[in-house]
This record gives structure tokens, C-alpha cells and sequence, in this order.
């Protein structure tokens, strides 16, 4: 049975998104993430690539590309009180699911110390219902995140020479993956809808029209609401982790 917001509470004190690229959370979650800042929690975006493959302007350089979307990130996480943007600059499109990405994001984990952190669901390969193949980035991002979440942010002898710079060991209790079709957990954004267009307008270098791009947004918030029950809805895999 699907999990409403108001039959399993998640109030979270301090959030970490992980994502490939700058836009990825604000486009998927960022209603979800305005709704937990609302309620007090920290959020805090980490951002894996450099986005400096985003366009089909032939004229724009990716170095170019990649300041512009970094502010863009900046200016939507400001748009409802994000408290701090990391970007790891990997290179866009040769994201993979290494050693020194994963030390990368355990060191951000142990620093910011997340109870909740959100991502990308690894698993989603491709859907045929939206016509989409999931962006290889994207699903290393997920698998790279849930790795460093469980089991080696919180074991001191993964990774030993974290624990001797500092990084002390540190468990995350509930993860939010981020599927399109699949969900057992919804979060009401009937009242942060409007800050999620505001976060995803932000992007402008990845928008070709406003109103499509809004129009979009809401209509899939919608549809998930009407299978969650409220106005406006995200819906997430959510993993409690109980070892």
C-alpha cells in the first residue's frame, strides 16, 4: 500500500541531495526539497558533474557552459532557502561509479552528517511509457550515492584513510530515490509547487520555453497526486535503514 506524507511522517533535520548534474534535483524534487526546508531542515545539494554538456548551442563552450549552470543551481537552491551547493566537477557524461567518486561523497556525507539523503533511483534503466533512456550519469550518481551511504560512510575501515583525515563514520537513516513510475512514498507539495517552478525556471540555459517547461511540472505533479491524494505530489522509493 502506498505510504502517504500524513500515515508515515518523515521530518528530517538535515538533507543531502546527490545528483549528476546541476537541474537534476530541482526538475525531480526540489517541491519536496521546499517543503523540508519549510519544516526547518538544512538542505544541501551535492552536484557529481560540471554540466558542461548541457546544450545544443553549438557556440557555447563547455567551460563556459559549466559557470553558467553552476550559478543556475546556486539561484534555484536560493529561491526557497537551500543552505549549501558542493560541486564535485566530474566530467559530464563520464560519470562512473569508482573508488574516487564514492570517497568524494562519503567525505560530503561525514562532513554534513544527513539523516535523509535523496538521489537518483540506480535502477531505472530506460521507460518505453515516457519514451526515455535514464542518462548513464544519472545512474551512476544513484549507485555511486547508495553505496557510499551504506555501507562505507558509516564503517571506519572502509576507506581507513577518510578516518585518519578526520571524516569520522556516520549513518543515514532514510533515503528518497528518486523513479518516475514507481513509488512508495509521497510527499505533499500543494504549497512549495510554486517554489519548484521557481527552482526549475532557474535553469534557464536548459529550457527552451517556460510555459512548456511549467506546464510540464505541474501536470506531473498532479498526476501524482491523484495517486497519493493530495493537490500536487513527488513520489520517491524511500529506504529506511534499520542495520
Amino acid at each position: 500500500m502506498m505510504k502517504r506524507m500524513d500515515e508515515n511522517k518523515l521530518e528530517p533535520k538535515v538533507v543531502l541531495g546527490i545528483a549528476a548534474h546541476p537541474d537534476d534535483l530541482d526538475f525531480s524534487s526540489s517541491g519536496t526539497m521546499a517543503y523540508f526546508a519549510s519544516l526547518g531542515a538544512e538542505v544541501h545539494y551535492l552536484i557529481l558533474t560540471d554540466g558542461g554538456n548541457g546544450t545544443d548551442d553549438s557556440e557555447v563552450k563547455s567551460s563556459e557552459l559549466t559557470k553558467i549552470r553552476y550559478q543556475e543551481q546556486r539561484d534555484a537552491l536560493d529561491t526557497f532557502g537551500g543552505k549549501s551547493v558542493t560541486f564535485l566537477s566530474y566530467p559530464d557524461g563520464k560519470l562512473a561509479n569508482n573508488d574516487d567518486l564514492k570517497k568524494d561523497i562519503i567525505k560530503v556525507i561525514r562532513t554534513i552528517k544527513p539523516d535523509t539523503v535523496l538521489t537518483m533511483d540506480p535502477s531505472v534503466l530506460y521507460s518505453a511509457t515516457r519514451g526515455m533512456i535514464n542518462h548513464p550519469d544519472h545512474r551512476a550518481a544513484g549507485q555511486a550515492t547508495l553505496d557510499s551511504v551504506y555501507p562505507f560512510a558509516r564503517d571506519h575501515l572502509a576507506y581507513p584513510e577518510l578516518y585518519e583525515q578526520g571524516f569520522l563514520p556516520h549513518k543515514t537513516k532514510n533515503i528518497l530515490l528518486v523513479n518516475f513510475e514507481n513509488q512508495n512514498f509521497f510527499v505533499d507539495i500543494s504549497k512549495t509547487i510554486d517554489l519548484k517552478l521557481k527552482a526549475s525556471v532557474c535553469h534557464k540555459s536548459q529550457i527552451k520555453s517556460i510555459e512548456q517547461i511549467s506546464e510540464f511540472i505541474q501536470n506531473n505533479a498532479k498526476a501524482i497526486g491523484a495517486k497519493s491524494g493530495y493537490q500536487f505530489a513527488e513520489g520517491f522509493i524511500r529506504i529506511t535503514i534499520n542495520i
